[in-house]
């Protein structure tokens, strides 16, 4: 299912993370309960350039800090901890939300575009819109 350097379950420090990045873009009573379905989420697999695709963002270069010490980790025989995503326009014109690991979808892409990423992915429910 995951690729040789992915573990399935997220460290637990990714969740503060996630939560201390999703409460810079919607209020913190948002990020926290985004963040408490992140944790129950199942995981699943996507691929490393499609996840840049749908979250507009760009590849970091190789040399980044971040992208490199993930590189080092699988270089080493560590696995890496699945990312970590929200799915929905809660955010101005971005439909995927990073929540945690972007330099470690990075760093895969690196690797091997085609990357099996494990996520845990969740859709900001509907109440929980920001406005424009």
């Amino acid at each position: 299912m995951a690729s040789e350097h992915w573990q399935l379950e997220p460290d637990k420090h990714d969740f503060p993370a996630a939560n201390a990045y999703l409460s810079l873009i919607c209020d913190t009573v948002m990020a926290e309960n985004l963040v408490e379905l992140l944790r129950g989420a199942t995981a699943t697999i996507y691929e490393a350039k499609d996840l840049l695709r749908a979250s507009g963002l760009a590849v970091l270069e190789k040399n980044n800090t971040h992208v490199a010490k993930d590189f080092d980790k699988v270089k080493n025989g560590d696995k890496l901890s699945p990312v970590l995503l929200v799915r929905g326009k809660f955010v101005k014109n971005r439909s995927l939300v990073i929540a945690d690991g972007y330099h470690r979808i990075c760093a895969s892409y690196w690797i091997d575009e085609n990357a099996q990423i494990p996520c845990r992915v969740v859709d900001v429910p509907n109440s929980e819109l920001a406005s424009p």
